[in-house]
C-alpha cells in the first residue's frame, strides 16, 4: 500500500499545485491525507476548499492551530474525512481520530497539536494518544503531528516508535530531510513541509513579512503570489504485515 502524505496546504495556490501533482500519480496512490488548515488564505478551511479536495480524491484532511480560522469550518467539522487535533478540549465540535476502510485495510487516521512555542489550549498530545490507542482498533495507524518545535516532534516519534505505522509532523511548512523507518518499526519524518508559494516566508509575502520582523509593527499577512511548490511522503507499506518499507520525499 502507498500512502500518500501532503504538507500544509497553503491557499488556493497550493491547492491547485496539489491538485495538479496529484492527478500524475493518483493512480499508484491508495490512501491520501492533505492537511488544510492553512488553505483560506493562510488561515482555516473553507467549504468550498474542502469539497474541492474531496472531490480531487482526498482521502483524509488534517487540521492545525488554525482550524476555527474561517467559520465555514462548522458546517463540515463533524464529517468523518476531517479530523482536529485529538487533544483539544473535549467540548469542542469535530473528532480527533477517524478510521477509514480503504482496499480491506481499516486506515486510523490521528492529528495531534504540540504545546511548545503554540499559543492554543490543548490537553498533553502525548497521555492523548497513549489513551486514545488503547481503544482505536485498526490495521494502519497515522498520526499528524502539527507541532513547531522540532525536539516535541521526535520525542513523539520515540514515544509512538512501534505502536503506530507512520508519524509525520507538519505546521512548519519547511520540508526536513530526515525521514527515517525508527528501530520499532514506525516510519518518520519531522516535518513535512509545505504546498503552496514557493517565493514566500512559509506561504506568505516577502514584503510584508519583512516589515514585520524589521519593524516590529503589526502588519497583516497575505499570501504570496506566483509559483508554487509541493512537498509530501509517499509511505510504502508491506500488504501483508502493513509495516512500512520505504519513504520518499516529494519536493516539487
Amino acid at each position: 500500500m502507498k500512502i500518500l502524505a501532503v504538507g500544509d496546504i497553503v491557499g488556493d495556490i497550493g491547492i491547485k499545485k496539489f491538485q495538479d501533482e496529484f492527478k500524475k500519480i493518483k493512480n499508484d496512490i491508495d490512501f491520501c491525507i492533505v492537511n488544510a488548515e492553512n488553505s483560506a488564505d493562510g488561515f482555516g478551511l473553507l467549504e468550498k476548499q474542502y469539497n474541492s479536495l474531496i472531490h480531487s480524491g482526498v482521502d483524509a484532511i488534517t487540521m492545525g492551530d488554525h482550524t476555527w480560522g474561517k467559520k465555514d469550518i462548522f458546517s463540515f467539522i463533524n464529517n468523518n474525512n476531517i479530523i482536529r487535533a485529538a487533544n483539544l478540549p473535549s467540548k469542542v465540535p469535530g473528532k480527533g481520530y477517524t478510521v477509514i476502510e480503504k482496499n480491506g485495510k481499516k486506515i486510523c487516521v490521528i492529528s495531534l497539536l504540540g504545546r511548545t512555542f503554540i499559543n492554543v489550549l490543548s490537553n498533553n498530545p502525548f497521555e492523548c494518544v497513549d489513551n486514545l490507542l488503547k481503544d482505536i482498533k485498526a490495521d494502519i495507524y497515522i498520526i499528524d503531528f502539527h507541532a513547531e518545535a522540532t525536539a516535541e516532534k521526535v520525542a513523539m516519534g520515540r514515544f509512538l516508535d512501534g505502536r503506530v505505522t507512520i508519524l509525520y509532523g507538519t505546521h512548519t511548512h519547511v520540508q526536513t530531510a530526515d525521514e527515517c523507518i525508527l528501530e520499532n518499526g514506525t516510519a518518520y519524518i519531522t516535518d513535512l513541509g509545505m504546498t503552496g508559494p514557493k517565493d514566500s516566508v512559509i506561504g506568505m509575502d516577502v514584503e510584508v513579512s519583512l516589515k514585520r520582523f524589521m519593524t516590529s509593527l503589526p502588519e497583516r499577512y497575505k499570501m504570496a503570489k506566483g509559483e508554487a511548490k509541493m512537498n509530501a511522503c509517499i509511505f510504502e507499506l508491506d500488504d501483508i504485515t502493513n509495516k512500512p518499507q520505504k519513504i520518499t520525499r516529494i519536493n516539487v
